[in-house]
């Protein structure tokens, strides 16, 4: 079992591109919310008889 593709982001960003840190959080953070639940980690209803 692995990360989903889209899941995990890199970036360089230096202590002084406060405006580059926004912009880069505000893409991942999106790109996660349109992908929805990790469907990894997310346990399945049990049926009870």
């Amino acid at each position: 079992m692995g990360i989903e593709p889209g899941r995990l982001h890199f970036s360089w960003i230096s202590s002084a591109e406060s405006t580059k840190f926004v912009k880069v959080a505000t893409e991942v953070t999106q790109a996660v919310k349109e992908l929805g639940p990790n469907r990894h980690f997310v346990k399945e209803k049990v049926k009870v008889a």
